[in-house]
């Protein structure tokens, strides 16, 4: 079982930046893949990055890619999303979550949860 716990996020104006953070529970954090994911009002939830246990690589979507990373601290059981030139487009509540599969883009793969964070982006 894996607890996960967000913390960040917040109201920016576009140009801007935040970091969200993931704290896990479980000792076995550093074997799980780990993803951010965003929800917008009347939108399915869409895949964000995603961070591999093992290798430490990193995917994004191509919508952030140059603007946000994904890192993780194995020894501090937490991944962080830092998010640069952020645009009200990126506007939604961001989820962390925790996979044993492989198939790190699909947010039906991830088993584990956090309780989701706002971050709203101005114009």
């Amino acid at each position: 079982q894996v607890h996960l716990v967000q913390s960040g996020g917040g109201l920016v104006q576009a140009g801007g930046s935040l970091r969200l953070s993931c704290a896990a529970s479980a000792r076995t954090f550093s074997s799980y893949d780990m993803g951010w994911f965003r929800q917008a009002p009347g939108k399915e939830r869409e895949f964000v990055a995603a961070i591999m246990w093992n290798s430490g690589n990193t995917y994004y979507h191509d919508s952030v890619k140059g603007r946000f990373t994904i890192s993780r601290d194995n020894a501090k059981n937490t991944v962080y999303l830092q998010m640069n030139s952020l645009k009200p487009e990126d506007t939604a509540v961001y989820y962390c979550a925790a996979t044993g599969s492989s198939t790190w883009s699909d947010p039906y793969e991830y088993d584990y949860w956090g309780q989701g964070t706002q971050v709203t982006v101005s114009s």
